[in-house]
């Protein structure tokens, strides 16, 4: 009997430890259809976010977390050009994502933000705490994600906003 009942917890253990995978890994995520807009920086000189030229874009997002959010895609513009024009991010870390969107590799992108791609900011506060950065690399290569800002940081801590950031949405308190 003492068997059986080990046997069981153990069946019950493997399922319920599949499905929290299957959740963390797959469930949630939804494919982003690309549209003109897909890929947004920020000027320069305007300071608001605005669409560039992009072609074999792929991304995925989940309504279960801001951060959830990568893309993957190809422009023509120069990045000369783009350094020029749009805001760019130091401190951009790309975030992991799953193993089955096989376009996205976090570290690589990373390690390639210390060498040749560069970091623009995408759109800030695209919710409250979090921007979407874009990395893109001098061959046309482009990666975007989302990260939480400095602001969502303090906040997100349980911490009063600060003085420098935007008020917090009544939706988000």
């Amino acid at each position: 009997m003492a068997r059986i009942i080990i046997v069981a917890m153990l069946l019950i253990a493997a399922v319920g430890g599949g499905v929290l995978y299957y959740q963390q890994v797959y469930a949630y995520y939804d494919t982003v259809a690309a549209s003109p807009d897909a890929v947004q920086l920020t000027s320069v000189s305007t300071g608001e976010a605005e669409p560039i030229v992009v072609a074999e874009f792929q991304g995925i997002d989940a309504i279960s977390s801001p951060l959830r959010y990568r893309a993957c895609f190809e422009t023509p513009l120069s990045l000369a050009m783009l350094t020029e024009t749009f805001e760019i991010v130091d401190n951009a870390e790309p975030r992991v994502a799953p193993g089955w969107f096989d376009c996205f590799d976090a570290a690589q992108i990373g390690a390639d933000l210390r060498t040749d791609a560069v970091a623009f900011m995408g759109i800030e506060n695209i919710a409250y705490g979090i921007d979407r950065i874009v990395a893109i690399y001098p061959d046309g290569r482009g990666y975007a994600w989302h990260q939480i800002n400095e602001c969502g940081e303090v906040v997100f801590d349980g911490n009063p906003v600060p003085e420098d950031c935007p008020p917090i949405p009544e939706s988000t308190e």
